[in-house]
Formats: structure tokens, C-alpha cells, sequence
């Protein structure tokens, strides 16, 4: 399978699960959280072929895990949590969560797509010259990206909803009673007299 169509698959089906499972309001649920990291993981399994570690291949490899790290951190922030009036914790997904997404799944199909058709030869020379083996380094980046991006962003969720159920739900202000206890009231009366 060229390196365009396996991003383009793998891209895609992360993009429609994520999008799927956290834009608008939605509530924080185990399932919610494992089926985004089952999508990635089935995605590693379909498309890393192997793991190259000659040369530069695994520092570049981890890169893509760094990257993922921090586009998760973003994505983390831009998915607000707060508690229901059911008490149960939601999270609310908007338009910038969705270009992120959409985004980064499009700049990795695009560099899929340029590298088979608009700089494939000033690759070949960047990963001769950076001692990279090969076109499944770049690909394992991607998906290693991905999967860093889904479990970082999995990880601050958790610790979001973590945080908002330790906390009491918030309640009424306490009101002034109508009536005044006798004492109060007796001594008032005795002082405007």
C-alpha cells in the first residue's frame, strides 16, 4: 500500500472517531475514552509494518511522539470540561477542536501525498543525509504522532473529570431566614424603644 493511501486510511479513521466521539456536548465515559485509544491501536496494528531502528530512525521516531504530546495537550485544552446538572462530568468539543483535528489529519495525508508526487527525490536526500531507513520512518512517526496526540489528550480528559467529580456539585446560597429568632428580635424591639 503506498505511504499516500495508508495515511490517508489511517488519518481518516482516527479524524471520523475522534470527531465522532467528542464534538458538542458529551459526557465523560470509560467507553468514550477506550474507543478512541482501541481506534489508534487497531490503526498501529493495520499500518506499522515494522520499526526501524538504524541510524536516526528512532530519534525521529520519537519526534512524532513529542509532537503528538503537545497537539494532545492543545486538543486537551480545547475541549472544556464541566459538571452537569445531572452531576455527571461532559465535555464540550467546538470548532477549534475540529480544526485541529482536521488540520493535522490533513497535514499528514498531505505530506503522504507529497512525498510520492512533489518532493519525493529532496526526501530521499533528507533521509540519506539524516541516516533515516526508509519510507516506514516516516509513516511509524505519523501514526506514533497519532497515537501520543489520542493518549495525551485521553490523559488530560481523565484528569479533567478526575478533578470536577472531587469536587461538591455546586448548591444554592444559603437565604436569610424570614423569621427572626425571638432573642434577636426582643432585642432589637427593647433598643428601638
Amino acid at each position: 500500500m503506498s505511504p499516500f493511501l495508508t495515511a490517508l486510511l489511517a488519518s481518516g479513521t482516527i479524524l471520523i472517531i475522534i470527531l465522532a466521539t467528542d464534538l458538542g456536548v458529551r459526557r465523560v465515559t470509560t467507553m468514550r475514552m477506550l474507543r478512541s485509544v482501541a481506534a489508534v491501536a487497531v490503526v498501529i496494528g493495520l499500518f506499522v509494518h515494522s520499526l526501524p531502528t538504524s541510524g536516526n530512525a528512532p530519534s525521529f521516531q520519537l519526534i512524532g511522539v513529542g509532537v503528538g504530546v503537545i497537539c494532545g495537550l492543545v486538543a486537551g485544552a480545547l475541549l472544556p470540561a464541566h459538571r452537569g446538572a445531572d452531576g455527571r462530568v461532559h465535555t464540550t468539543g467546538g470548532a477549534g477542536y475540529a480544526v485541529l483535528w482536521l488540520v493535522l489529519s490533513s497535514a499528514r495525508v498531505l505530506f503522504a501525498y507529497g512525498s510520492e508526487h512533489w518532493f519525493a527525490a529532496d526526501l530521499i536526500r533528507f533521509s540519506i543525509d539524516n541516516r533515516l531507513s526508509g519510507p516506514d520512518v516516516y509513516a511509524n512517526a505519523f501514526v506514533f504522532m497519532s497515537l501520543a496526540m489520542v493518549l495525551t489528550r485521553t490523559a488530560v480528559l481523565l484528569t479533567k473529570s478526575r478533578r470536577l467529580r472531587r469536587t461538591e456539585p455546586a448548591t444554592e446560597p444559603a437565604t436569610e431566614p424570614e423569621t427572626e429568632p425571638e432573642t434577636e428580635a426582643a432585642s432589637r424591639h427593647s433598643a428601638t424603644v
